[in-house]
């Protein structure tokens, strides 16, 4: 099953920059909860992957149209 991309330009960049940050500064600050992980992988792997799930119901696209 092929999912629609929905993600797209500064979304994109959005998510992966703030992913990747927060798993960073989770990392980096033993007091934070684990679920700086857990938001920011899933916030990455958006990003990477060009799919939101959570758009899908809403018909929210943020890419261009193929």
């Amino acid at each position: 099953m092929t999912m629609t991309k929905n993600v797209g330009g500064m979304d994109r960049i959005l998510r992966i920059a703030i992913g990747a940050a927060l798993i960073v500064v989770t990392a980096l600050v033993p007091a934070l909860s684990p679920w700086g992980y857990i938001i920011g992988a899933i916030l990455a792997a958006t990003g990477l992957l060009r799919v939101c799930p959570a758009y899908l119901p809403f018909g929210i696209k943020t890419c261009k149209s193929e």
